[in-house]
């Protein structure tokens, strides 16, 4: 394919996402990205979402650097962290296939000279139950990060340290692990990692911007910051090069990363048994499940069974959930590493996605909104208008139910806004919850309405 058609065919590829945004997320999702995204603090989040095994919806809100001022967009790279994981793991499984190594291996084979060498296995290092205490517990900018090394650094550092438990006994996370496999996948294969992942994985997938963030940074790329508590946004000081190899050393676009997604969901890179091993949950010896597979949580949202990862570095934090029986996924960037809106978006999204009754309104009746306006401004002065509800209801508002929720809404001050964002039938009755935002605070409130029209429900509970 010459340039111009190279051209011409990714222009028409984003066209596509961008064309079909509107129908995956619409403007009052958008508007509570962007509203969330506002009273976070954080600079920017970029969020990208696979729909029928598609990319569907690629959009950033905010800004990717604050001096000098720049927008956040969908082209816009990302540090991915621990995301990272699960592509050293897909390297160790696309290499067992070609019989250079095995999950089975001791590390003994690779490297003797660590602790307990003998008795750990690659399969082990990489489902997180080896024992090998973990170099980067923190979650923030450590003195020693800011001076490069290199994996057998950190290998001889902290793998030769005493084991924190014996193999297969616990679970307990440690970016030690995939230092170590990563560089044990290069002396059984011969090959460089990140090279290897290019030409086997990245290539394929048309996954362009993917790359070892630390030595392939890029003027366009999301700058990184932090905050101390509450305080404003700072730039944050990135890790030298070195500590993340193979654990948490790649960036890309959420957009990248959904072809990845893709990929999975529909075995294009892993198939057959190394698919298993790739997605199955490890048990430890006695049987205890581990919610976790080989670079990937699992568990479920709702019910819906989820594969998944976060991933932090400094000034970083990305989410990456895939939702195998829905041939769906979500991924959520930010640029800011104090700030969990990332996770928040990406489970706001993934319940709008996957689960409709969630989905805003379209269309609220303005009525419905002002009476539950009415009825909280009654309760904030301890007084309640018994004919909107039912027998049961009136049961709950008792003398001291009215009294507490009086004196714990006094304060909070007037209303200021009411959203209804979910809404769904049980029971022979209309659920709705409800986000009321006061001048100093908001709430959440769910309710059942009754086919006649009255409140079976109308429970205030603290907004986290």
């Amino acid at each position: 394919m010459n340039h111009l058609r190279l051209y011409a065919a990714s222009v028409a590829a984003f066209l596509g996402v961008a064309a079909r945004a509107e129908s995956v997320l619409d403007a009052a999702e958008e508007g509570r990205i962007a509203d969330l995204l506002k009273e976070s603090g954080a600079p920017s989040v970029s969020v990208a979402v696979v729909e029928h095994g598609e990319l569907v919806y690629a959009k950033a809100f905010g800004m990717a650097s604050l001096s000098p001022p720049r927008a956040a967009d969908a082209s816009t790279r990302y540090f991915v962290g621990s995301v990272s994981k699960q592509f050293t793991a897909a390297a160790v499984l696309l290499a067992a296939e070609e019989g250079k190594l095995s999950l089975d291996d001791r590390v003994s084979k690779y490297y003797p000279e660590v602790s307990r060498a003998g008795d750990v296995t690659l399969r082990q290092l990489l489902a997180h139950s080896s024992g090998y205490e973990d170099f980067a517990p923190q979650d923030y900018f450590i003195p020693e990060w800011a001076h490069p090394t290199t994996p057998d650094a950190v290998i001889k550092a902290w793998a030769q340290k005493p084991l924190d438990f014996d193999p297969g006994t616990r679970w307990q996370y440690s970016n030690t692990n995939y230092v170590l496999a990563a560089r044990i996948f290069e002396k059984a294969t011969g090959e460089t990692l990140v090279p290897f992942l290019k030409r086997r994985v990245f290539d394929p997938l048309g996954m362009a911007t993917a790359s070892d963030g630390y030595l392939d940074h890029r003027p366009s790329d999301a700058v990184p910051y932090t905050r101390y508590a509450l305080g404003p946004s700072r730039p944050a000081i990135a890790e030298a090069s070195g500590w993340y190899y193979g654990a948490a050393q790649l960036a890309m676009t959420p957009s990248d990363l959904a072809r990845w997604d893709i990929a999975v969901l529909h075995h294009r890179i892993l198939g057959g048994k190394s698919f298993g091993d790739f997605t199955g949950e490890v048990r430890l010896g006695n049987g205890n499940l581990t919610h976790y597979a080989l670079g990937l949580f699992t568990d479920d949202m709702d019910r819906i069974p989820r594969i998944s990862h976060s991933g932090e570095v400094s000034g970083f934090l990305t989410e990456n959930e895939i939702f195998p029986t829905r041939d769906a996924a979500v991924i959520v960037c930010t640029n800011e590493d104090s700030v969990f809106v990332f996770a928040t978006i990406a489970n706001q999204v993934a319940r709008w996605l996957l689960e409709p009754e969630t989905r805003v309104a379209d269309s609220v009746p303005p009525g419905e909104l002002s009476q539950v306006g009415s009825i909280v401004d009654g309760l904030r002065h301890g007084r309640v208008d018994r004919s909107l509800f039912t027998s049961n209801a009136n049961y709950y508002f008792s003398d001291v139910a009215l009294r507490d929720i009086r004196d714990s809404l006094k304060p909070l001050g007037a209303v200021k806004s009411i959203e209804r964002n979910a809404e769904s039938q049980r029971g022979g009755m209309t659920f709705r919850r409800y986000h009321v935002q006061f001048k100093k605070g908001s709430l959440v409130i769910t309710v059942y309405l009754t086919p006649q029209g009255r409140y079976e429900q109308f429970l205030i509970s603290q907004d986290l």
